[in-house]
């Protein structure tokens, strides 16, 4: 283990730029907590110098998560033999001091490392928002799975067409206005490419020339849409026909 490096003075400031995610009274909570090995009254942030993990114990392999660089946390306890306890989220965990930098709030808050901190803490959140709200959508319109197929339908409780499905899913699951047809549909958004398509994405296809048909990427390969009467609500594979236009309507 490299040797630590433990400087006094910290405040409050550090700690809240460059965690977002956490509750004021989450650093506070920690406060008396501090004096362990090598560690002086105050509060202190450790900053990963490169990708980290982080360990639900001193004594365990399992990792709790893995730290990008430039990833900061508050320090809870200096635990010694080169370990610190720290703050994560809404537990805590445990960083090798050789793979973070550890410093206080005067020396901290107003380095560029800061900024990068807590662009990198806000992008954390925007980025879990965001899959919570695609997840949300795939598992929303999931639930319709082998309901009816009706051309012009828009409700999935008395059936649905492509179009109605999707407008439906998208307005109740995002709160999405779209359009009434396929067609018009395919306007709304912004066009990606199929590398960049996620979960909740649209997917559309065309017959004669034109968009006939619209699906929701579900992830792994698959769409959910309704399809036929035959089959109504269904899974496919995303290329079960070529796709001509695949759309991103979340704005992320």
């Amino acid at each position: 283990m490299k040797k630590q490096r433990i400087w006094c003075g910290i405040n409050m400031a550090a700690i809240s730029m460059c965690m977002a995610m956490m509750n004021p009274a989450d650093v506070w909570a920690g406060y008396e907590s501090l004096g362990g090995p090598g560690l002086t009254e105050g509060q202190y942030v450790a900053i990963a110098e490169e990708a980290a993990d982080i360990y639900v114990s001193m004594d365990s392999y399992d990792i709790l998560r893995t730290a990008a660089a430039g990833e900061c946390f508050p320090i809870l306890q200096d635990e010694g033999g080169g370990w610190m306890e720290v703050k994560v989220g809404d537990t805590v965990g445990y960083l090798s001091a050789e793979k973070a930098d550890v410093q206080k709030t005067e020396v901290f808050e107003n380095s560029p490392e800061a900024k990068a901190a807590a662009e990198a803490a806000a992008a954390q959140v925007q980025a879990a928002d965001s899959s919570s709200l695609r997840q949300h959508i795939v598992d929303f319109a999931k639930q319709f799975l082998g309901c009816r197929y009706r051309y012009g339908g828009s409700d999935p409780r008395t059936g649905v067409d492509c179009s109605g499905f999707v407008r439906y899913v998208m307005q109740n699951a995002a709160g999405i206005a779209m359009l009434r047809s396929s067609g018009t549909q395919a306007t709304q958004g912004r066009a990606i490419g199929a590398d960049q398509m996620r979960p909740g994405d649209l997917v559309f296809y065309s017959q004669g020339g034109g968009i006939n048909h619209v699906a929701i990427y579900a992830g792994d390969g698959q769409i959910v849409h309704a399809s036929t009467y035959k089959t109504g609500v269904k899974m496919s594979p995303w290329n079960y026909r070529q796709p001509v236009r695949i759309v991103n309507m979340l704005g992320d």
